[in-house]
């Protein structure tokens, strides 16, 4: 019934994440729309921003859908790594975003443009709707995937540069300052390559088989040598099966071979409770062959 509960649940954050990446390619047609009209730069940055929203939101719809896909023969571990997949191309499109909105902005400081301040406030305003909406749709399910949670920060990210773009039109019509739009344009891009930079680490550990965030290979030892029956822990390896899962592969040598299951047991026990590696493989040994001199 839990099973049955948890599809289902999955099923609805599937659909509400195409209702998202739908809205979000119609409001990027309107705030192209409304840039080119307007002149306004920063509109337009907004608008690529926005589709580069649908974008990340679309390849993390699909790698939803491959991750839930079951072990195979091809793929022992299954799929759930499509997600972390997922979170590095949308974070690598938020790098090359920020770097063109970076570029565009410097060649507008040496050719400013009259910007029409009105249609940017008001395409903004309903881009800013918009992107709250679809950050909060989000929102719930970025806690426990970084996947999500890296098409989440396209939608923070892009809500804060529509408040920015508000900002600017409102200055420009008020005092003529155009070049708040210039300004609010690096101010975007920067803010998008920070917060890129925050992520892009921590899926990148992953990828690469990592020692996860918070565990200490040594300190794992110990606590495994520390399981009574244990002689010794040697040729130890732990990494991320994906952002939920630890795994860790080492070979023990025991004090009796014959409670090597009872000892396997406590130390899978162990692995599991203090240190939260949910899959371990251990090798066990007897004798003066598994001890630390005989190991590579």
């Amino acid at each position: 019934m839990a099973h049955h509960h948890s599809h289902d649940h999955a099923i609805r954050n599937d659909r509400w994440l195409l209702l998202a990446i739908g809205v979000n390619v119609l409001l990027t047609l309107a705030q192209v729309a409304g840039g080119i009209l307007s002149g306004s730069l920063s509109l337009i940055a907004d608008a690529l921003h926005n589709f580069s929203d649908a974008g990340a939101l679309l390849i993390a719809w699909v790698a939803r859908k491959i991750g839930r896909r079951p072990p195979d023969a091809l793929r022992t571990f299954g799929y759930r790594r499509a997600e972390v997949i997922a979170a590095l191309v949308n974070l690598i499109t938020l790098v090359l975003v920020g770097l063109y909105l970076l570029s565009e902005a410097v060649q507008r400081f040496f050719e400013p443009r009259v910007i029409e301040g009105w249609m940017v406030v008001i395409v903004a305003a309903v881009a800013l709707v918009v992107d709250l909406l679809t950050a909060l749709l989000t929102w719930k399910m970025s806690a426990h995937s970084i996947n999500i949670r890296a098409a989440f920060l396209h939608n923070v990210s892009d809500a804060l540069a529509s408040a920015g773009v508000i900002l600017a039109g409102t200055l420009i019509l008020l005092y003529r300052w155009y070049w708040t739009d210039t300004l609010l344009t690096l101010l975007i891009a920067g803010y998008v390559l920070y917060q890129a930079a925050g992520l892009l680490p921590q899926t990148v550990r992953i990828l690469m088989q990592s020692t996860p965030d918070g565990l200490s290979v040594a300190e794992v030892t110990a606590a495994m040598e520390d399981v009574a029956g244990v002689v010794n822990v040697h040729h130890v390896h732990i990494w991320q099966l994906d952002e939920q899962a630890n795994a860790l592969e080492a070979h023990v040598t025991l004090t009796d071979f014959s409670r090597a299951e009872q000892i396997k047991t406590a130390l899978k026990k162990r692995l599991a409770s203090r240190f939260n590696i949910t899959h371990s493989t251990l090798e066990l040994e007897a004798g003066p062959c598994g001890s630390p001199e005989h190991s590579d």
